[in-house]
This record gives C-alpha cells, sequence and structure tokens, in this order.
C-alpha cells in the first residue's frame, strides 16, 4: 500500500510540474523546420499579464537558470504568467570557431524572429490561460535585454511587446562601451564592422516615438557589460518621452538575474522595484 501512495504522489508531482512548465517548439507546424523551445509557466488565477523571458548569454549562450527558469518561478509565484524562450544563438562552436566568416549560421535577425514568434504564439493562446493579450511583455538579460528592446523598436507596432523589462542590458553596437561579444554573435563575424547593422541594432538610435514602456536596472559595477549602456537608452527614451523607470545601482555586477544569492544585496531589490512599476501599468 505504501508502495502504490508513493508512486501516486509522484505522479501527482509529475503532472503539477508539467502542468507549470509546459514545452513547446515555436515553430511547430510552421515551413521554417526550425526548433526553438519555450517553456511556460502559467500562474492561475494570477494577474491578466505575461511575460517572455529571454536570457542572457553574448547572443552566443543561454544562462537558463538565473535569467531563465528562476525569473519565471518568481514570477508565476507573484500572479504573472512566465514564459522563458530558448531563442536562437550563434553557439559555442561559432564563438571557438569563428566559421561564420565562410557560414552564415545563426544571427540577427533569428533571434529576434524568434520573440516575434512567442509572442504570436502567446498572443493567439491569451484567452485560452487567461492572459490579455494587450498585456504580454518582454523581459531580457544582457543580451536578453537587447533582444528585448530591439523587438519593442523594430517590429510593426502590432507585434510588438506591451512592455519592456531590460536587466543590464546590451544597448549600443556603435559606442565604445559596445559589449564586443555580442556584437560579434549578433551581427556574425563577417558582418560585425558593417556600419548600417550597426546602427540598426544600436538600441539608442532607434526608439520610435511610440515605444512601448520600459523598465531599466543596471549596475555601476559592472564587468562586463558596461553601465554607460543603460545611460545610452535612458538619454534616448527621455528624448522622445517615452514612460520608463531606470534604476541604476552601485553595485550588483552582473548576471545575478532572479537569484537570491548572487549580486547584492542593492541589486538584488530589482525585483521589489519591478513589482511596484508593473503593478502601474495595469
Amino acid at each position: 500500500m505504501c508502495k502504490i501512495i508513493r508512486w501516486i504522489l509522484l505522479f501527482v508531482m509529475a503532472m503539477t510540474v508539467n502542468s507549470i512548465a509546459a514545452q513547446t517548439n515555436i515553430w511547430e507546424g510552421t515551413t521554417c523546420g526550425k526548433k526553438v523551445e519555450m517553456t511556460e509557466y502559467i500562474a492561475h488565477g494570477g494577474s491578466d499579464m505575461a511575460i517572455i523571458i529571454c536570457p542572457g548569454g553574448s547572443y552566443f549562450w543561454h544562462d537558463m537558470k538565473n535569467e531563465g527558469l528562476l525569473v519565471a518561478e518568481w514570477l508565476r509565484k507573484n500572479g504573472i504568467s512566465a514564459f522563458v524562450l530558448k531563442y536562437q544563438t550563434a553557439g559555442i562552436p561559432a564563438f571557438v570557431l569563428r566559421y561564420r566568416y565562410l557560414f552564415r549560421g545563426k544571427r540577427y535577425p533569428d533571434a529576434q524572429d524568434d520573440l516575434r514568434q512567442a509572442l504570436k504564439i502567446v498572443r493567439d493562446k491569451a484567452t485560452e490561460l487567461g492572459i490579455d493579450p494587450q498585456k504580454i511583455g518582454a523581459m531580457g538579460f544582457s543580451a536578453g535585454g537587447h533582444l528585448a528592446m530591439s523587438c519593442a523598436e523594430l517590429l510593426p507596432r502590432t507585434e510588438r511587446p506591451s512592455f519592456v523589462a531590460a536587466i543590464y542590458p546590451v544597448v549600443t553596437m556603435t559606442e565604445e562601451c559596445v559589449h564586443k561579444r555580442s556584437r560579434r554573435a549578433l551581427l556574425g563575424d563577417n558582418k560585425k564592422n558593417d556600419k548600417d547593422l550597426r546602427q540598426l541594432l544600436s538600441l539608442e538610435q532607434n526608439v520610435p516615438d511610440d515605444c512601448p514602456p520600459v523598465f531599466m536596472v543596471s549596475c555601476m559595477d559592472d564587468p562586463t557589460v558596461h553601465y554607460r549602456n543603460s545611460l545610452l537608452l535612458d538619454s534616448a527614451l527621455s528624448h522622445k518621452n517615452i514612460p520608463h523607470t531606470f534604476i541604476q545601482y552601485k553595485t550588483g555586477g552582473h548576471g545575478f538575474g532572479a537569484s537570491d544569492v548572487k549580486g547584492t544585496a542593492e541589486s538584488r531589490r530589482w525585483k521589489n522595484e519591478f513589482m511596484k512599476w508593473i503593478k502601474t501599468l495595469n
């Protein structure tokens, strides 16, 4: 009897996990033949908002734990449905071998196309999931922050995220404070010096007049993506009078995501600040 009870409990736990984190291929049923995974964490009975999460990783790889899984769990616990998008990146072989001098590989606009498709899927399923299709945002970390914000700038208005949270984001592709690894991954080895592409993908140069609201955080001691990236975007958003909140912490570094131990006590406050901010969008 004890074994039966144990198996029943294990089955219930497995079903619960699956109901929280169902995984789908966003390109299934299309002709592109790509396989890009998105994992959903539905907050039943909570807010009617939803957020697609774009983990960082220099457009070469992903930090799926601190900037993906932990973020989704935190949002779900706070009543917000979350979707972790494992968008296409250049990959470690491209980082090491630089083969994209000869072959296209993964590069712009592959990741942007993935987020565009993910937004479409969540909007199409919104009623079924209890989500308002006009309240679907994107949250990105580091290069993922660039991805989220670039879609808010470059996609047609009806396809953009409803709001953006950019946490220690990569911003510029032209200024001296550029994160060169992200630029190389996004543009490709043989296109990284293309002036037109650099300008197109510099967020501070392309803020539209009708940009959605933005929440942004960075740390002055960030050793990876220079904090001036965020200052550039903050200035551009202010110039266009775009509603946004920009918080710059003195300490915290880079890559802390939703971790309860990484970063500093100061930088980990961003989660509470975000929850205050998102309530103002209702």
